[in-house]
């Protein structure tokens, strides 16, 4: 009988089992990705096409309410370029929530497959959300510089940077809903509820520079802040105040991270005993 190839010969050298284990884990992974691409975008790929058109529509409806009722340069700044920031964070912010948090349950079938692990599934949709997102903030931008409402970044590497810390930091608190999701029931009815608070709370609609000095010190507690301050400074530039500290962030995404994985770690057991 022929051998499976997709497992690591234990026989082999430690290099050679390491990558053949990666590429094992890496095929299941694209396997699944390619699986929720079909769930979620559909076939021909119009449920992408909403990703995008949403912040747009969303970006001109402001864009056209706003001119009737206040200049374009509201404290100093263009309105599209700080609505297209904003919006397109809280996407990110909010999709990785509500996506990640009920990637087990919506999966369940998947984990009596022997090969495919948690952490399997949750990888593949953090993969393709980050990917899905990134490419609709990339067209977005594109559009709006076309139509001149727009400029390009000043810093492109902070741009990446607060992008990249805010995945980072999303996907750790998504984490850690999953693991209370899977063990607490109310915490899988209260995923949609705290989504919503993510919109005051993650400052994607203002600037820590707008709040009192003592506001400011409550907002920059929370990390998604110091990501979307990141972010527009990286597009307004050095003459927009802005507040950031580019560790804060990292450091909660890594605690997030971590204390996320550790609720996960039994997901296998407890959800086959209930």
């Amino acid at each position: 009988m022929a051998s499976d190839t997709s497992i690591p010969d234990k026989s082999a050298s430690f290099p050679r089992r390491f990558f053949a284990g990666v590429e094992h884990h890496l095929r299941i992974i694209g396997a699944l990705i390619l699986r929720e691409m079909a769930t979620r975008y559909g076939r021909q790929g119009l449920g992408f096409v909403w990703i995008v058109g949403e912040p747009l529509i969303f970006c001109f409806g402001v864009m056209i309410l706003w001119s009737f009722t206040k200049s374009p340069y509201e404290h100093g700044i263009r309105l599209a370029p700080f609505v297209m920031t904003g919006y397109m964070s809280l996407i990110m912010i909010r999709h990785m929530i509500s996506l990640l948090s009920t990637a087990l349950q919506s999966n369940l079938g998947l984990l009596y497959h022997r090969r495919i692990t948690p952490m399997h599934i949750l990888s593949a949709r953090i993969i393709l959300e980050l990917a899905g997102s990134t490419t609709a903030f990339l067209i977005v931008y594109l559009v709006l510089l076309s139509l001149e409402q727009v400029s390009l970044p000043f810093n492109y590497l902070l741009l990446y940077q607060g992008w990249f810390t805010l995945a980072w930091v999303a996907s750790g608190l998504a984490l850690v809903l999953a693991g209370l999701a899977m063990r607490f029931e109310v915490f899988e009815r209260m995923i949609g509820l705290i989504s919503y608070a993510m919109i005051p709370l993650s400052g994607v609609f203002f600037m820590v520079a707008w709040v009192p000095p003592a506001a400011q010190k409550i907002y920059l507690s929370v990390p998604f802040v110091h990501c979307v301050e990141m972010i527009r400074a990286a597009v307004f530039g050095e003459f927009v105040v802005t507040h950031y500290d580019p560790m804060y962030p990292i450091i909660w995404g890594a605690c997030l991270n971590i204390a996320g994985l550790l609720l996960i770690a039994g997901a296998r057991e407890h959800m086959a005993s209930d």
